[in-house]
């Protein structure tokens, strides 16, 4: 029984699988490292985004006036809210030149806010880069797992019937390599699940604070024009 025992490892269960029971345990693999590889780029992703947020809130609101934030929201921006920044400073310099008053200037206004929302949801489309593969990776990885549980379950009974013997020498070996392929769908799955939720609720904050953000930008705009009326 001991030396059946040391047999019966991660390596062997694998090497000694079925063609198609391996591949099944490739793919769950190759899965469990591409969405641990994507979890800590988003990680490092959402928290570069914070840190630029905060930095660039600080300096929007320190005091500055916006002919002064004009140039730190210029053509070369490089954070989130910068770029949501110089699409509306651009709108505002091209409105200055052409001069503003009444209902020009409120539509002025209603272009800089359109501009900005759409800047926002570029910004959003890349902050939620890769998101797809985890959920896909928690959806289908226990599915797959389950997969190939269910060919290796077949494979160990039609082992049984050719040997016509129900020990568990005979037995137990198949139904590991089964239900190996399980747990590996299991290991694949649940941090993708975990990562992706964790994600999501991240997103969803830096939208609220990039829609938060222009909503002050357009009331700083609306009260500058105010003041020149």
């Amino acid at each position: 029984m001991e030396s059946g025992a040391e047999q019966i490892t991660v390596l062997s269960l694998f090497l000694e699988a079925d063609p198609v029971v391996k591949g099944v345990m490739l793919i769950l693999a190759v899965a469990s490292v591409w969405s641990w590889a994507i979890a800590v780029d988003k990680w490092l992703q959402f928290s570069e985004l914070e840190a630029n947020a905060r930095k660039f809130e600080r300096e929007f609101w320190s005091g500055r006036s916006l002919d002064e934030m004009e140039e730190r929201g210029g053509d070369r921006a490089r954070d989130a809210l910068s770029r949501v920044y110089a699409a509306a400073s651009r709108e505002w310099r091209e409105g200055r030149r052409a001069g503003t008053a009444g209902e020009n200037a409120q539509l002025m206004l209603d272009r800089v806010d359109r501009l900005m929302q759409a800047q926002i949801s570029r910004e959003m489309g890349r902050a939620s880069r890769n998101m797809g593969v985890l959920a896909t990776v928690g959806a289908s990885a226990p599915f797959i797992g389950l997969f190939g549980t269910v060919w290796g379950i077949m494979n160990a009974f039609t082992n049984i019937a050719a040997q016509q013997q129900t020990n568990l020498a005979v037995v137990a070996p198949g139904i590991a390599e089964a239900l190996f392929a399980t747990a590996l769908g299991l290991v694949a799955a649940i941090p993708a699940v975990i990562f992706y939720n964790k994600f999501t609720g991240d997103l969803d904050r830096f939208g609220d604070r990039l829609d938060t953000f222009s909503d002050e930008v357009a009331a700083r705009l609306s009260r500058r024009l105010s003041e020149r009326s």
